[in-house]
């Protein structure tokens, strides 16, 4: 099943997805852990990115 995903998807979006996440997780961990500014601003890092690779997807 999750080859199938990375096949249909391509590997580089795959891994896109996997920072996508893991930015997801750090920046919940930074707000629980008090640093609530700091995660905010790490937390826009994920819809930059699944926008900027919309934008590489959809340009050709």
């Amino acid at each position: 099943m999750l080859k199938s995903f990375i096949k249909r998807i391509g590997v580089i979006n795959f891994v896109m997805l996997l920072v996508v996440l893991s930015i997801i997780i750090v920046s919940e961990v930074m707000f629980l852990q008090g640093h609530k500014l700091e995660a905010i601003f790490i937390a826009f890092w994920a819809p930059t990115i699944l926008g900027f690779m919309n934008y590489l997807k959809y340009r050709e």
